[in-house]
């Protein structure tokens, strides 16, 4: 699972077990994750978690899901926020 706010945002909240990489700086993952792989993003509202997957899905990655907001990505996997 992968926070793609910025640091500020992440130091403030996330979901348990989540790792902090900004959607602009999401194909560094490339060489880290198997492409098969399953990768939750999530970000404020939706929309950069969007942006991130679609890099990603560019990138080979076949198993992306686009969580949306920090809530509803705590809901759906039923993993706390860490504040």
């Amino acid at each position: 699972m992968i926070d793609v706010r910025t640091v500020s945002e992440f130091k403030n909240g996330f979901v348990q077990d989540a790792i902090n990489i900004e959607w602009q700086d999401i194909s560094s993952i490339k060489d880290e994750f198997e492409k098969n792989q399953k990768i939750y993003l999530y970000c404020r509202s939706g929309n950069r978690s969007g942006k991130a997957g679609d890099i990603l899905i560019e990138l080979g990655f076949k198993n992306v899901e686009n969580l949306g907001s920090l809530e509803n990505a705590s809901k759906y996997l039923k993993k706390k926020v860490i504040k």
